[in-house]
């Protein structure tokens, strides 16, 4: 009797092997091309939100308005606090949000709870009976993953004279001319040094103006 033609048993282990470093192969191949995917989508979406956060920055405190947020003790208005960590100033914001008036805004620099910073913004309605601010919903986060950072301030005093860059404006009764925000945030994505001009207030007219070196522009 003639026997049946078929495969060994060293045959089919062989095959076996031989599909499966097939598949690891074909496995390893897509699971570094969907890591790569996920990399990239990730890195662009950080560079939208450091340059969004850089914009929306650059629109707001360029548009301070010389609208009181509080009072000396001798009743004079305060236009502007700033701290290293924390700003405080009156700007419209953009678009529908923008329908309910210029806009008590507070950029704080707030601990994150990982060892890092985040950029948070607080908005809020200034009442024309002078009543407190009525905030406005939670705090938004511009940026997350920040290593370090702070806020600068440089402008002129009453008497025309340049002050340099510090962390504190010590007289909110004037608006400073350039705000510095400098960031240190995580990944491969750098912050670019951000210098942004203010309004003139009417309490500097005939002042000089300081560009971003500390130079008078006029």
């Amino acid at each position: 009797m003639k026997r049946a033609a078929g495969f060994t048993l060293l045959e089919v282990l062989a095959a076996l092997v031989l599909l499966a470093l097939l598949l690891v192969g074909v496995y390893s191949g897509i699971r570094t091309a969907t890591h790569s995917v996920r990399s990239g989508t990730a890195a662009i979406e950080r560079i939208d939100q450091v340059r969004s956060a850089q914009q929306f920055l650059r629109r707001e405190l360029a548009q301070s308005l010389t609208q009181p947020i509080s009072h000396t003790d001798h009743g004079e208005p305060i236009y502007f606090e700033g701290s290293a960590h924390e700003m405080r100033y009156v700007a419209p914001l953009p678009g529908y949000l923008g329908k309910l008036g210029p806009q008590l805004q507070r950029l704080q620099l707030v601990d994150d709870g990982h060892g890092g910073l985040r950029l948070e913004l607080s908005l809020a309605l200034l009442p024309p009976d002078g009543q407190p601010p009525q905030p406005l919903g939670e705090p938004q986060v511009l940026l997350d993953h920040i290593k370090a950072g702070s806020f600068t301030y440089r402008g002129v005093d009453r008497q025309g004279a340049a002050l340099p860059w510090s962390p504190a404006w010590a007289d909110g009764r004037l608006l400073p001319q350039l705000v510095r925000v400098e960031l240190q945030v995580l990944g491969t994505v750098d912050w670019p040094q951000l210098d942004v001009p203010l309004r003139v207030n009417p309490a500097q007219a005939g002042l000089p103006q300081l560009g971003p070196r500390g130079g008078s522009l006029r």
